[in-house]
């Protein structure tokens, strides 16, 4: 898969061109879970997702104090969300806002795409995508353990936008990612 090594790449340009790269980690949070879709009807995809998603800081969204500073410096989040009964595996990519409503408790949003494995017209199981290349948004609420882990629970949706022909029943899962923020 050659594109996915041009779209890693690419996806860490910011990262590596970042100033002070040299004495800052290149990861700033790591997220592992599971997902499972919340369609219904033939729509639904069966089985648990298990998903593993990697955070960058290149903008200083940890530095961010106003609602403005934190606007202007989203995450970068690089991903997957695997297909484990022949249904659908996403590679996704974006941007993510977190608010921090106590130390403890914040939500998180993102806006990206996404490229995946499944159909592309009806068929009698599962979604019909329409095309190959998806937006993906998602919306999340979490918990802060420590400095270090927390909790969040996530929905995530894909679809094309009515912007490629074919049909376009999108994806939407549910989940849960314990992450460890370095």
């Amino acid at each position: 898969m050659k594109f996915n090594g041009v779209l890693a790449a690419a996806l860490l340009m910011p990262v590596l061109a970042s100033p002070g790269y040299a004495q800052d980690q290149i990861f700033d949070e790591l997220r592992f879970g599971a997902s499972t879709s919340i369609q219904g009807g033939h729509e639904r995809e069966d089985g648990i997702f298990p998903e593993v998603t990697v955070f960058f800081d290149p903008f200083g969204a940890d530095s961010a104090t106003t609602w403005t500073q934190t606007l202007v410096s989203p995450r970068i989040h690089l991903g997957t969300s695997i297909g484990t009964e022949g249904e659908a595996t996403q590679f996704f990519t974006g941007f993510s806002w977190t608010a921090n409503f106590t130390e403890k408790l914040f939500a998180e949003a993102g806006f990206g795409g996404l490229i995946h494995t499944g159909e592309l017209d009806h068929n009698d199981d599962g979604p019909a995508l329409g095309c190959r290349v998806l937006f993906r948004e998602y919306v999340g609420a979490g918990y802060r353990f420590d400095s270090h882990w927390n909790v969040m629970a996530q929905v995530a949706h894909s679809s094309h936008a009515n912007l490629c022909n074919g049909p376009n029943d999108g994806m939407t899962r549910a989940g849960v990612q314990l992450g460890y923020k370095f």
